[in-house]
């Protein structure tokens, strides 16, 4: 981890409790970097609007404060890095949301952050058509270069990093002679897997293989959660935010009537991103909440190259 003594500041300001990413970016826009604002007296916060008695004690927390040697101890054992919104590295289509997050743990390759990226989302409890359809857009996408987002669920989201890196495992396997010689020839598409907790634990617990699976295939496991932070469900509408503002467009495979999924849709929407569904069976549960963005305007694909 470089620049460590710049990004402990960065690490102190993502760990103070009850104050929000506005805020945050409203103190950054007042004193430039986050070691102004750990410099700052109680007299100085007192003057500032919109920072109360309880934000101020937190700020000057000594506890928060001794914490953060821990959390740079355990970081550099992990391979755990942040990301602040002032480093190259942050993806610059992020930096366009509104409330996008000052800072970003990383665990993996950090060079992909700036490659044109799709987001793939749906179900939790995907059929096997869902499965099949999230493995099939994510591997054809990721060969032609693509990042595929998700969030690390169960489900679609799943099969969606799995088809990402069976491009990348399969476009590295020199014994298959069947893949075309141009399309070894291009660069393959990562996986980006988006948090809703600290990267000292991955949820659901049953994809810690997954994610380290991602890890080990150049992609990288995101969070702007500090490390300790539980998956709370509150985090998840938050994480969305991130996997729709980093990417190109989404693409719902399956999404059932009320869905987390169409919380990340709605964001997309607003930032201006393109909605693209995959058409479901119109007996499954599974399939109401994207049959109905069909319905409002939202792109049907049956074939990856229609995203192009």
């Amino acid at each position: 981890m470089r620049n460590l003594e710049e990004k402990k500041y960065w690490i102190w300001l993502s760990l103070i409790p009850n104050l929000g990413n506005q805020k945050k970016q409203m103190l950054l826009k007042l004193y430039k970097n986050p070691k102004k604002i750990y410099e700052l007296k109680e007299e100085q916060l007192s003057n500032i609007n919109g920072i109360g008695k309880k934000t101020i004690s937190n700020i000057l927390d000594k506890h928060i404060r001794a914490s953060v040697e821990t959390h740079i101890a355990y970081m550099i054992k992990n391979n755990i890095d942040i990301i602040s919104i002032y480093d190259k590295k942050y993806p610059n289509i992020l930096r366009e949301i509104y409330d996008s997050p000052i800072s970003l743990y990383s665990k993996g390759n950090q060079t992909i952050l700036n490659n044109k990226a799709i987001a793939i989302i749906g179900c939790r409890e995907a059929s096997e058509y869902g499965k099949k359809a999230a493995k099939y857009f994510a591997y054809h996408l990721a060969k032609q270069g693509i990042n595929i987002i998700s969030g690390l669920a169960k489900g679609v989201d799943s099969y969606a990093h799995i088809g990402a890196m069976y491009a990348q495992m399969w476009k590295n396997n020199p014994q298959i002679a069947s893949y075309p010689q141009e399309d070894k020839s291009k660069t393959c598409g990562k996986t980006i897997a988006i948090l809703g907790n600290g990267l000292d634990s991955i949820y659901p617990k049953e994809n810690e293989f997954l994610a380290n699976q991602i890890i080990k295939e150049e992609g990288i496991i995101l969070s702007e959660y500090p490390l300790g932070v539980k998956p709370d469900k509150m985090n998840f509408p938050a994480r969305n935010r991130i996997i729709s503002g980093m990417s190109k467009g989404v693409l719902v495979v399956e999404a059932k009537e009320k869905s987390g999924t169409l919380i990340t849709v709605d964001f997309a929407l607003e930032q201006g991103r393109e909605v693209f569904v995959v058409p479901g069976n119109i007996n499954s549960i599974n399939s109401v909440g994207t049959n109905r963005l069909i319905q409002q305007g939202a792109k049907l694909v049956i074939n990856y190259n229609e995203i192009f």
